[in-house]
């Protein structure tokens, strides 16, 4: 009997469930496609960022990769467009050029995702391969489908950030201080990583036990209103809570975070998919490199008290406090952790190309928690993200640790 027969009513409404969020999906890149003038799904509105059209191209191309070439052993499609969308294609002018109009391009991708949510919907119909039977194929799916479709609004919201408005805003934003609502986490050994998921990907593999000393963590995403207070302080002018990367860094780039702007008056709103808008003090502050995170946390410490020795969060600080619900406020900003993208003691790559994670140890710094634009299976406590140091153009904000409350029997 085919596995997908022997499957428990909960499995099934699950299976269910991920095919309609990655249908959902799909209507919404074609949305974005058709959202703005032609012209502008073969723009970079930021040059770390492929346009709209190519993202929509890759996220065919990988769907139909998995379901066809590698479970079906059929690559006739594949192998027609991987000049164009394969893993490792660098969308340079050249190739930009070879895409099709937006017309034919929606309607190529229309036509494949139709094909293959139909396939999705009946797995009996589909041949024995390991990703079926062991129900990896559909996250993995929706995962990459998810990858692709945040960073088309990343590009939708550099294309609002570049348009000229003269935008009031109506409630200005207050400084706040620092927060001081921390939760304690016990020195133990702690699980990270992935165990008997089949949604893991390869960078949440093998499941690790990890020693961790006691630390405070912040309940809270750093806010706008402290962000503000970083500002006001002198944050950006000085020099000592930076470090040399990030002191090069600054003198480069604006004093502000990536999506913020000031109107008339010289007040702060930020800017999203959706236009400007006003700040809100209790709001995840978004859109900061790792140097600027590195030079709050810096401040932060300098304030003393209950606030001396803030650092920047390690990934498995984070994971282990999301674990033990020490913390619950995430998933409104990715989260910049302080230590290197890397992979796991025992990793093994997966033998596609296409589902191995590049960028281990490569200047990368990992992100954890999810962003607005995030879908729910990206926020697991296990998933990685990563980006370079000096990116801001993800909808990034950080979190700090602290060292340990003193007990009472501490003297």
């Amino acid at each position: 009997m085919a596995p997908s027969l022997n499957k428990p009513k909960n499995t099934a409404m699950k299976h269910h469930e991920l095919l309609g969020q990655l249908s959902v999906l799909h209507q919404m890149m074609s949305h974005l496609i058709d959202s703005v003038p032609e012209a502008d799904c073969y723009r970079r509105h930021h040059p770390q960022l492929p346009p709209l059209a190519w993202l929509l191209g890759r996220a065919v191309y990988l769907e139909t990769y998995w379901l066809r070439e590698v479970v079906q052993q059929d690559a006739d499609m594949t192998a027609r467009v991987r000049p164009l969308f394969g893993a490792g294609v660098e969308p340079d002018a050249a190739l930009l050029q070879q895409l099709p109009p937006r017309e034919h391009l929606l309607n190529w991708a229309l036509e494949l995702q139709d094909q293959n949510t139909m396939l999705l919907a009946n797995p009996a119909l589909l041949p024995a391969h390991p990703l079926v039977q062991e129900e990896r194929l559909l996250p993995l799916l929706l995962q990459q489908q998810a990858q692709l479709c945040e960073q088309m609004l990343a590009q939708l919201t550099e294309r609002r950030l570049q348009q000229d408005n003269d935008y009031r805003v109506a409630t200005p934003l207050a400084a706040t201080p620092p927060s001081q609502e921390h939760a304690d986490v016990q020195q133990g050994h702690y699980r990270v990583g992935a165990k008997d998921d089949p949604a893991a990907l390869d960078n949440e593999l093998p499941p690790q036990m990890v020693e961790l000393h006691a630390y405070r963590i912040d309940s809270r995403p750093i806010s706008n209103g402290a962000w503000l207070g970083f500002i006001e302080a002198g944050g950006y002018e000085t020099q000592t809570w930076w470090n040399e990367a990030g002191w090069q860094w600054r003198a480069q780039h604006a004093p502000h975070p990536h999506h913020w702007r000031r109107d008339a008056q010289g007040l702060w709103y930020g800017v999203g998919l959706n236009g400007p808008f006003d700040l809100l003090a209790d709001d995840a502050v978004n859109g900061i490199s790792l140097h600027e995170a590195q030079a709050y946390a810096a401040w932060v410490s300098s304030l003393g008290g209950k606030l001396a020795g803030a650092v920047l969060q390690h990934e498995y600080q984070w994971e282990v406090a999301a674990r033990t619900q020490a913390i619950a406020d995430y998933g409104r900003v990715w989260e910049w952790c302080a230590n290197p993208f890397h992979h796991y003691t025992g990793y093994q790559a997966p033998a596609e190309a296409e589902a191995a994670t590049r960028d281990f140890d490569a200047g990368h710094h990992s992100l954890r928690g999810g962003s607005l634009h995030s879908q729910r299976i990206q926020r697991r406590r296990s998933y990685r993200h990563h980006a370079l140091p000096e990116q801001r153009h993800l909808f990034s904000g950080a979190r700090l640790v602290f060292p340990p409350s003193k007990m009472p029997w501490h003297k």
